[in-house]
């Protein structure tokens, strides 16, 4: 086993650490919460010593993560963040008041739960994941910064996610509960919103977005059901909004301004507003000017990001049909009568179909392209047959390259045009370098 072969060796460097981890994540995922309760019980049980805000939902995760996380170092508490996928840089995942764990800290936990793993291997238990070991990284690492509290996305699903073995759940967060992870989560959504809804525990509070009736009904009876508070976000005032931000009105938070744009965001802050408005309820001081500076403040990368203007560049990681639709929204919204240059790349797991169906419409000429992980990636070709039926002018590159296709469509593109990356969070990040490549960024 890779841990037996390493266990000796010590002081591990940061590019050890991630072979390691990636080495791991060769094995896949497995749901359950046996083995990272035996993994965290060799390190102490970190995460017994800290409060979380966990946040489950298909869409919106880290977008209510950031907000929330960012107003509340802003009003002076010392927080920490756990999110995937990123889009910036690995280390983005494990984060306090929006700083990246270092690189030598992030070795040196590493090393912590490689030595805890090898003694779970002797014992003959089961090795942990490479989600189940990176989580446990950011434990001890939230704990060693005596954190306040810590806002913890969920992985997949929620009831039997390795983040779902917290016990001490101030708010339980749902943001927008659709169908995805089909098969593994449920097939139904109905039995999504309850495999989510496994987050909620007895003492918490329990915060939704706006949901489709029959899943705010699930969230509801399972708050009910434990005597649990039960809040949900209701619809912020828009007092004016583009793809450079919004600015609105949500309840006694008047005038606020959010950088982060798309119809996404304003049901994904007024959920994090309503997180807000429940922890000062229990007693957090967060004041009006720690919410308006804190709102603001918030960067996300990937969410209806415009990375560039003239013409304009937008990344956004819309995945699923329910994200898709959203983003046409925005689309339609705010650049009507433009014209709309695609780069597209999408996981063979994903409803690809769906998506093209929303999406390339919209597009006079769409760039396909494969996504970093070679074994998940719908390969480009496969891609473009299905978006022809769509967009007749599709373009597909031998080897799927996204430096050529962000490069033809810089080419093609106009002033007054707009260049929209989508599909995945994945290879945003490769988007970006290969932008900042053609414009000399950085040189």
């Amino acid at each position: 086993m890779i841990t037996e072969q390493r266990k000796e060796t010590k002081n591990v460097t940061y590019k050890e650490a991630r072979v390691y981890l990636d080495e791991m994540s060769k094995y896949g995922s497995v749901l359950g919460l046996d083995t990272i309760r035996g993994l965290l019980r060799e390190l102490g049980n970190p995460q017994d010593d800290l409060k979380f805000i966990h946040i489950a939902g298909t869409n919106g995760k880290g977008s209510v993560l950031a907000y929330t996380s960012t107003i509340l170092s802003e009003a002076g508490y010392r927080i920490g963040r756990y999110v995937s996928p990123t889009v910036v840089s690995y280390l983005e995942r494990i984060q306090v008041d929006g700083r990246w764990i270092p690189e030598e800290k992030f070795a040196d936990l590493t090393e912590k739960v490689r030595d805890a793993i090898a003694r779970m291997e002797v014992a003959g238990e089961h090795s942990p994941t490479v989600f189940e070991a990176e989580t446990a990284i950011a434990f001890l690492y939230f704990k060693e910064m005596n954190c306040d509290l810590v806002v913890l996305e969920a992985g997949l699903g929620g009831e039997l996610d390795a983040t779902n073995i917290v016990k001490n759940t101030v708010c339980a967060v749902f943001t927008s509960i659709s169908m995805d992870h089909i098969g593994v989560l449920g097939n139904t959504l109905e039995e999504i919103a309850e495999n989510k809804a496994g987050i909620i525990k007895p003492g918490c509070a329990v915060i939704s977005a706006v949901q489709k009736p029959e899943v705010t009904d699930i969230l509801k009876r399972r708050a009910e059901k434990l005597g649990l508070e039960f809040a949900q976000a209701g619809r912020a005032q828009i007092i004016r909004e583009d793809y450079r931000g919004i600015r609105f009105s949500y309840k006694e938070f008047p005038e606020l301004y959010s950088p982060l744009a798309g119809k996404s965001q304003i049901v994904n802050v007024a959920a994090a507003l309503e997180v807000i408005r429940t922890l000062r309820k229990k007693g957090y001081r967060i004041t009006p000017d720690a919410v308006k500076n804190g709102v603001a403040g918030t960067v996300w990368q990937g969410r209806f990001s415009c990375v560039m203007e003239h013409p304009v560049f937008l990344l956004d990681g819309a995945h699923n049909e329910d994200a898709a639709l959203r983003l046409r929204e925005s689309v339609e919204s705010y650049f009507p009568e433009k014209k709309l240059i695609c780069i597209m790349g999408v996981f063979k797991d994903k409803e690809y179909e769906k998506i093209t169906d929303i999406m390339c419409p919209l597009a006079s000429t769409v760039h396909t392209v494969n996504l970093p992980d070679a074994k998940r990636t719908l390969p480009a070709a496969k891609l473009a047959g299905t978006v022809r039926g769509r967009c007749p002018d599709v373009h597909v590159k031998a080897d799927g390259s996204v430096d050529q296709a962000v490069r033809e469509a810089l080419a093609e593109a106009g002033k007054e045009d707009v260049i929209l990356a989508f599909g995945s969070l994945s290879y945003l990040e490769q988007v970006k370098e290969a932008l900042d490549q053609e414009r000399g960024v950085g040189r």
